[in-house]
């Protein structure tokens, strides 16, 4: 951005635009102003330059080059196709008309005629890196893993410090599962760049992927003692000794961690994490506290205080946390079903219905879903609204447990003929829970007899 305030071409531009003037730019202060415009995104500032060089120099291809930009910015492809059909017999020599015309391309969804243009722009010599990394692009959107890592590696030979076309390359490897190639390229580019921290990033990612964490400790290792600031790498690292079980070491790293970062609510709850891990949940609900004070919304660190606490036996604490970390994150399922336990735990079932209704409705094809909604409503003697709902689940699942539970439902309606094909429909089902469903619901138990009866009847 400094470069943007310091840029006299771009605020002679902005002024006379403001003022409504006309200075004299020369083609090639032209193409700066909008290539500037181009790097930033304002696309409409681009155009409005475009269109004000063309004004003073309509014979331009390099300004009419850059309209073309501009047009594939904004998807107008067709005015694009004009124009490329226009400049094609004077600009097959020019690079930048190349990469328009093969953009114009890739966009349209045609990878293989972009190649074709990169293919002959690449014959000029000029933008070789930017052109194999194009190339590349277009292989991989072809589903053609090999041919990208031909271009990719070709792209970082034109420009060893490329990032891009590094990690590419590695996820290259990795579509054609080859490992063993992966690791040694790596090797092989970090004896000739020991300072690439993109080359150790990814040295400590490939094991990591592998579970071989005590060589992606030592590749992030390498890397902080290139650049100990490397907030994520100290993350990576402390992942490791999570998953070899060494907590107190990756605690430590996260203490590190802290020291340098802004934003450390995620940290103190990974903190948090691992004290619970080590069995100590009061250091363990301490680093939560610390998270929720760092970011009050964090609702991770809510919930995990509230598995603590029930773990310590403070079930209002439990309810409150997860009842908090719930309403900041009303989607989650594991949420909505936690606080529908906690709720039916202390009681408050008609609390505990909000959540089991949005489970049966999100959820439609978990039986329990079902079940446990009917249950919560029967034992609030929502009877009526318990039949609605039975009704419902029965064309989903056909379970003798809900047949059960609507025979329960009518027969505390005063409904016994309904009540009783209900209870004959259970019978039929799964004979077997009539024991445990009649000690359940005292009101079947006379219906089953009779229920039984038609059964046998029947058969």
């Amino acid at each position: 951005m400094e470069e943007y305030f310091g840029n006299e071409l771009v605020k002679k531009f902005e002024e006379m635009m403001e003022n409504h003037d006309e200075f004299y730019f020369d083609t090639e202060e032209l193409e700066d102003i909008i290539v500037y415009y181009l790097e930033l995104g304002d696309f409409n500032y681009a155009d409005n330059a475009v269109n004000y060089g063309l004004k003073l120099h309509p014979n331009s291809l390099d300004i009419k080059i850059k309209k073309l930009e501009v047009l594939l910015e904004w998807e107008e492809y067709n005015t694009a196709k004009e124009l490329i059909d226009e400049l094609k017999g004077s600009s097959m020599e020019n690079t930048d008309f190349l990469v328009c015309y093969a953009k114009y391309y890739s966009n349209l969804g045609n990878p293989r005629k972009s190649i074709e243009i990169c293919k002959k722009a690449l014959q000029l010599g000029e933008e070789e890196n930017f052109l194999h990394n194009f190339i590349a692009d277009e292989y991989v959107n072809l589903g053609d893993p090999f041919n990208a890592l031909k271009h990719y590696r070709k792209a970082l030979k034109e420009d060893p410090a490329d990032e891009y076309s590094l990690e590419n390359c590695m996820i290259c490897f990795s579509d054609l599962n080859k490992s063993e190639e992966a690791i040694a390229f790596l090797n092989e580019y970090l004896d000739e760049f020991p300072y690439s921290e993109t080359a150790w990033f990814e040295y400590g990612q490939f094991y990591f992927n592998r579970k071989n964490y005590e060589e992606a400790i030592k590749g992030y290792d390498y890397l902080l003692a290139i650049n100990s600031n490397s907030v994520g790498v100290y993350a990576n690292k402390a992942a490791c000794y999570e998953a070899l079980g060494q907590y107190k070491k990756a605690i430590e790293v996260y203490e590190e961690m802290l020291e340098l970062e802004y934003t450390k609510a995620f940290t103190f709850y990974k903190i948090g994490l691992c004290y619970k891990a080590l069995k100590q949940p009061i250091i363990a609900l301490n680093s939560f506290q610390k998270s929720l004070r760092e970011d009050p919304q964090f609702y991770l660190s809510m919930m995990e205080q509230s598995y603590l606490y029930e773990e310590m036996g403070g079930m209002t604490e439990a309810l409150h946390f997860a009842k908090e970390a719930t309403q900041l994150n009303e989607n989650n399922l594991d949420y909505q079903k936690r606080l529908a336990f906690l709720f039916i735990d202390s009681g408050k079932f008609e609390e505990s219905l909000s959540c089991l209704k949005k489970l049966v409705e999100a959820e439609p094809s978990r039986f329990y879903n079902w079940y446990a909604y009917s249950e919560v409503l029967m034992l609030l003697g929502e009877y009526e609204e318990a039949v609605t709902v039975l009704i419902n689940a029965v064309k989903k699942h056909e379970r003798a447990e809900l047949y059960y539970q609507l025979s329960n439902c009518y027969f505390n309606l005063k409904d016994q003929e309904k009540a009783t094909i209900a209870l004959q429909k259970a019978l039929e089902l799964d004979p077997s829970l009539a024991p445990d469903m009649q000690k359940k619901y005292p009101f079947i138990k006379d219906g089953v007899k009779k229920a039984k009866a038609r059964v046998k009847k029947k058969n």
